[in-house]
């Protein structure tokens, strides 16, 4: 049986991928520090695993805007990115990163396949290509970058984990009789457990090593999917559909974060995916 070590295990992703891999062993921020070399290598080398997950990532795009934010981020989405992708390569094992469609500029309406070309537009997504760029750095090494985009689910343990999209949806409905939501920026819902079970289909088929991109298909606006959500669950607020300057952002998003996957079997739509996680049939 092969060791995994997933890294994040208390976020939203993490817990779904222990559910998935309940013989993993489970590292937060509380066991390891990815941005200290030192003590990366010595409690990974001393586990030994064959098969490195990391889930940890810097999320917080507008923060990133900043000059500390920005130099937090470069060092756990970009450089402790590399650390993490060299341990493996040293030990054999191989390694499992998400990245995000914000690598894109999202000016492709159709949306953007693995082989596109990134190009960011926030520094967020600039400090996510770098920790791409750095799992590129090694040829030799058994890798898989996941992109992924708009991750819903039950929140993390963490301490730094945060609501998705629509469980802050519900939270504002309980509140206010109007609620607005941008119907302006296109992206790709994906459901926590799906991605989870998607990343274990990778590693038992053995898939070839690359950049593979894994969403819950229909892509849809935040109104769109507020909108989905409040008829599902029979909400009774007014939505109101609103441009991006509704809500001014220091950090810009891409117009088209939608992801297009040509190398997996499809998810079933994000729509499907938010009655199960609302347990309505």
């Amino acid at each position: 049986m092969q060791k995994i070590l997933i890294i994040g295990s208390l976020g939203m992703l993490g817990q779904e991928l222990l559910k998935i891999f309940p013989q993993a062993t489970g590292w937060d921020r509380d066991k390891i520090d990815i941005t200290n070399k030192k003590q990366t290598e010595e409690k990974i080398l001393a586990l030994q695993p064959d098969v490195i997950i990391n889930t940890a990532a810097y999320n917080a795009v507008d923060k990133c805007e900043t000059k500390e934010g920005f130099a937090i981020a470069k060092k756990i989405n970009g450089t402790a990115v590399g650390y993490l992708a060299k341990i493996c390569l040293d030990i054999n094992a191989t390694f499992v990163h998400y990245s995000t469609g914000y690598v894109f500029n999202g000016e492709k309406k159709e949306g953007y396949q693995e082989n596109d070309i990134p190009n960011p537009v926030n520094k967020y997504a600039e400090t996510k290509l770098m920790g791409e760029q750095e799992i590129l750095k090694y040829p030799e090494l058994k890798y898989y970058i996941i992109r992924t985009s708009k991750l819903f689910g039950h929140k993390g343990s963490s301490e730094m984990a945060k609501n998705s999209f629509f469980d802050l949806m519900i939270d504002l409905s309980k509140n206010q009789k109007e609620v607005k939501a941008v119907d302006k920026e296109y992206s790709n819902f994906t459901y926590a457990p799906d991605l989870a079970l998607a990343t274990k289909n990778i590693l038992t088929q053995k898939y070839a090593n690359g950049i593979y991109h894994i969403v819950n298909e229909k892509p849809a606006t935040w109104y769109e999917g507020a909108r989905k959500l409040f008829d599902i669950l029979k909400t009774n607020v007014k939505l109101i559909p609103v441009e991006s300057s509704e809500f001014p952002r220091p950090a810009k998003r891409p117009r088209y974060d939608i992801l297009i996957n040509t190398k997996l079997p499809e998810l079933r739509n994000y729509e499907e995916a938010l009655k199960e996680y609302l347990c309505v049939e």
